[in-house]
C-alpha cells in the first residue's frame, strides 16, 4: 500500500511541481510543456529520468489522454459524454474509474477490487489529493491516471484561464 499526495491547483503548466509520500519526501517531479499542441506532462523518477509520458489527443472530439510508459501507450482516458457529471473511462486496461470526479472523489477498480482511491485531504500547506493505492507496482500508472483526469477536468472547466495563458 502506498500513499501520494498532489497539491491541489499544481497546473500552472509553467514549472515542476513533485509528487510526495506520506513522509513528505519527493516520490516523483511532474513538468507541462506549454508551447505545444495539446497538454503534455512529463512524468520523472527521483532519479531525473522520465518515467512517464501523458499527452493529449489533439484534434479529437472528446477529451483523450495517452499515458505512455517506457515508450509505448499503456492506456488512454477518454471523457464520456454525460449531462451531469464528468465521467471518465480507461481504454486498453480492465481497470474501471467511478465516483465524483468534481468533488475529487473516485476510485480505480479492478473487476470489484479497489486499485486506487483517490480523495481531497485537508493539510496545513493548503488542499492536497490523496492518492491510497493498494498495490505499489501499480503506484505509476495510478498516478498518470489521477494526473490525466485532472487536466481534463482542468481543460472543461478553466477554457480561459491561465491554463491557456502564460504570464
Amino acid at each position: 500500500m502506498i500513499k501520494l499526495y498532489l497539491k491541489q491547483k499544481v497546473f500552472s503548466w509553467r514549472d515542476r511541481f513533485y509528487v510526495k509520500d506520506e513522509n513528505g519526501s519527493d516520490r516523483f517531479a511532474v513538468e507541462g510543456e506549454i508551447f505545444t499542441w495539446g497538454k503534455k506532462l512529463h512524468v520523472y523518477n527521483p532519479n531525473g529520468e522520465e518515467a512517464a509520458f501523458i499527452r493529449q489527443k489533439v484534434w479529437s472530439w472528446l477529451p483523450r489522454y495517452y499515458i505512455e510508459i517506457g515508450g509505448r501507450v499503456v492506456c488512454e482516458i477518454v471523457k464520456e459524454v454525460t449531462f451531469f457529471k464528468p465521467s471518465y473511462r480507461l481504454e486498453g486496461l480492465s481497470w474501471r474509474l467511478e465516483g465524483d470526479f468534481w468533488a475529487h472523489e473516485y476510485s480505480l477498480t479492478d473487476g470489484g477490487r479497489q486499485i486506487m482511491r483517490l480523495s481531497k485531504k485537508w493539510f496545513t500547506l493548503g488542499d492536497s489529493y490523496e492518492l491510497y493505492i493498494t498495490n505499489p507496482c501499480d503506484e505509476l500508472l495510478c498516478l498518470c491516471v489521477a494526473l490525466a483526469v485532472d487536466c481534463a477536468l482542468a481543460t472543461q472547466t478553466n477554457t480561459n484561464s491561465n491554463y491557456y495563458h502564460h504570464h
